[in-house]
């Protein structure tokens, strides 16, 4: 019983243990009972109708009233399909070709075009089976009007751009390397220097003649060489072994890369800098860190669907940013411009994390 007591005690005043072990669930179940949907709503699509009549204006008001699909605008012409792509605003594109009413009642057919963002196969997969969902409905809705019973067929055509086959590989590439990176980075990082104090060592290092910054950077360095050469491995294996193409600049893919490399290496230090054990740093780095990038980074699942709370939530994780600016990069092949936003928000990141680590960090131990 007296052992019991004891244990008990030793819980409680370590308040990061206490913390992680009543806030671990309570998160694990939020992200897990909310983040986890295969269901996609409100997904932003465009449309490009050359023929503008009555059976177009229905399918896309079809399209407009469902829960999965939002009109994000029109375009004007063929020329404009790939940029309005490009900025990532709509998942896809739904075009008619000319006099689609006049041939469906004079042929009994008529084809729609449907264009998905293949970077992300699953969701492409997904809205493209909405659309024809809804498609079909109108398509018999149509039949049952018709008094001669004429049975009408609406054929959609399916194209995926970046990503023609479908390979599930191009859109898990880019977050496997934002989570080993952060991995590395973030979770070695703060271990490390909270195993020097734990151990007693850091008192003899901040006793030397060096200033507080060269003994971070001394910390810092070996861990932003070994992410350097696992960046380079994952890359090497992405293209040789699982066929996924570097379509834009190798060096603007390195440069952002590097980026977030520092971003992970300023969490590393702001959790040492608040914690002195490596088992609760450890906890905090892979519980902490891990969990919501796989689960709110758009990983495995698309952000747009989370609730608003997540959303919010997920804009403060630097792999939701770096997954995004990789896509760009390596997948579209688009240049500095598509990620000017992202570069900014991770420098930002970079930024103010350093900052507080820097304050934060005790050049007299206690």
């Amino acid at each position: 019983m007296i052992f019991t007591q004891k244990e008990f005690y030793h819980i409680i005043r370590d308040r990061w243990t206490m913390m992680m072990l009543v806030a671990l669930p309570v998160l694990m179940i939020i992200l897990f009972g909310f983040g986890i949907t295969t269901e996609i709503k409100n997904s932003q699509f465009a449309i490009l109708d050359l023929s503008r009549d009555v059976a177009t204006q229905g399918i896309v008001n079809r399209l407009e009233a469902s829960d999965y699909f939002t009109l994000e605008g029109y375009v004007t012409n063929t020329s404009q399909i790939e940029s309005v792509f490009r900025e990532g605003k709509i998942g896809l594109l739904v075009i008619f070709g000319q006099d689609f009413y006049e041939q469906l009642v004079r042929t009994g057919e008529a084809q729609i075009q449907l264009i998905a963002d293949g970077t992300d196969p699953n969701t492409a997969s997904t809205l493209v089976s909405y659309a024809t969902s809804i498609i079909r409905g109108y398509q018999q809705e149509l039949t049952a009007s018709d008094q001669q019973g004429v049975p009408y067929q609406i054929l959609p055509e399916v194209k995926l751009l970046y990503n023609p086959t479908m390979e599930g590989a191009y859109n898990t590439v880019p977050g496997v390397i934002g989570m080993i990176l952060i991995l590395i980075c973030a979770m070695m990082t703060s271990v490390s220097i909270t195993k020097e104090k734990e151990m007693g060592t850091m008192e003899v290092i901040l006793v030397s003649p060096m200033p507080p910054l060269l003994i971070i950077l001394s910390k810092v360095i070996p861990y932003f060489t070994i992410s350097i050469i696992n960046l380079t491995t994952v890359l090497l294996l992405s293209v040789f072994a699982l066929n996924v193409p570097i379509v834009g600049s190798l060096w603007l893919l390195v440069f952002i890369s590097l980026v977030y490399i520092i971003v992970s290496l300023a969490l590393g230090l702001l959790i040492s800098s608040v914690v002195e054990k490596q088992l609760v740093a450890l906890l905090i780095s892979a519980m902490g860190l891990i969990l919501p990038i796989v689960m709110l980074s758009g990983l495995m699942f698309p952000v747009e669907n989370m609730p608003i709370a997540l959303q919010v939530v997920a804009q403060f994780i630097p792999a939701k940013w770096y997954i995004v600016a990789v896509k760009n990069v390596m997948i579209k092949g688009l240049g500095f411009s598509s990620i000017l936003k992202e570069f900014m928000v991770l420098s930002g990141m970079g930024l103010i994390i350093l900052t507080i680590s820097l304050k934060k960090f005790k050049i007299r131990l206690e």
